[in-house]
């Protein structure tokens, strides 16, 4: 239990120090991802960007999993 809080605390950190580079990724702007607008209404639904994080955190969490 403690390992895992120890690592979710530095995953924070390390997201917290790249945020500044993170932030220029298109993240939720890219191709497939459902933006509507209209007069007092904004919906975003980032379903490209949900699909493309789900894989990559699958990737990671299998290399480094126990």
């Amino acid at each position: 239990m403690q390992k895992t809080i120890i690592l979710t605390g530095i995953t924070i950190f390390l997201i917290g120090l790249a945020y500044p580079v993170l932030k220029k990724i298109p993240f939720g702007k890219l191709p497939g991802d459902i933006f509507h607008q209209s007069e007092n209404f904004t919906f975003v639904f980032p379903i490209v960007t949900c699909i493309i994080l789900s894989i990559i955190l699958t990737i990671v969490l299998n290399l480094f999993g126990d």
